[in-house]
């Protein structure tokens, strides 16, 4: 029975699209993909018999049909989404209308934007005694966010923030972190298109960021990284520590080197 399989285009490079997703998009009879937001190039991996499908210029209803008509062909279909599409991804909405019409799918994870950027800028989010914790969000736009995440309260938390979707307000957007608690010295990043060929960086701080990234023309597609883990600051974990035991090694003791 053929299926829709929903795949994480990965976070803009061509090869960092998943083994598994790369096989279900080179397998593909249809594939419906996000040209808007994804690498096209992505499409070279299909067989020359698919048929493309570009959601951009398409509603909800018309990407429920398009999947259905291929479904009851007995074609596979691949819905190509944006990096990861469990972050920002609108499948949710796909998913509910297809389990009304009993359309059968499976979820193919990609590699999110978030984590292409920081691989890119060669950072860690998670730097010991500075930050444990990663905060994921966007700035309120045409799509409202709960009062409880605006920036201002998550700012509170001074730990790392990653946020999508609100480059075109970046001025607004730092305003809003300085008076949450951040200070204006914090480290800050905007990366451009992580891991595409076009990326573009920028780096600074909440002083200055937003007219650096100004300066860069970077206005839509980028995210703004903020927090420690961005400095000077660090520590080594104990993972590696020779001093520091764990189930799968032990630490040699003095005594023991001498028997």
């Amino acid at each position: 029975m053929a299926i829709v399989s929903f795949v994480g285009a990965g976070p803009g490079e061509k090869d960092l699209i998943t083994l598994k997703g790369y096989r279900r998009l080179a397998e593909a009879d249809v594939v419906i993909y996000a040209g808007s937001l994804i690498n096209t190039a992505l499409l070279d991996y299909c067989k020359a018999t698919a048929k493309k499908y570009d959601s951009a210029g398409m509603d909800l209803a018309q990407i429920i049909d398009c999947m259905q008509t291929a479904v009851d062909q007995d074609q596979s279909v691949v819905r190509l989404q944006t990096g990861d599409f469990s972050i920002y991804g609108s499948i949710r909405e796909q998913i509910e209308e297809m389990k009304k019409r009993k359309i059968a799918f499976e979820c193919i994870p990609g590699v999110s934007s978030f984590l292409g950027a920081a691989s890119s800028m060669g950072v860690e989010y998670t730097v010991p005694e500075v930050s444990q914790s990663v905060i994921i969000t966007r700035m309120a736009g045409r799509t409202p966010v709960p009062d409880q995440e605006s920036l201002e309260s998550f700012a509170k938390h001074q730990t790392s923030m990653v946020i999508f979707l609100s480059v075109q307000g970046i001025r607004k957007v730092v305003k809003q972190l300085l008076a949450g608690g951040y200070s204006a010295e914090t480290p800050a990043a905007v990366i451009y298109k992580a891991t595409w060929p076009e990326e573009k960086k920028v780096q600074g701080t909440l002083a200055d960021i937003a007219q650096k990234v100004h300066e860069a023309d970077i206005r839509r597609t980028a995210l703004i990284m903020v927090g420690k883990f961005l400095g000077e600051e660090y520590n080594y974990s104990h993972l590696y520590d020779a001093d520091f035991s764990h189930m799968y090694r032990q630490k040699v003791s003095t005594d023991d080197t001498t028997k």
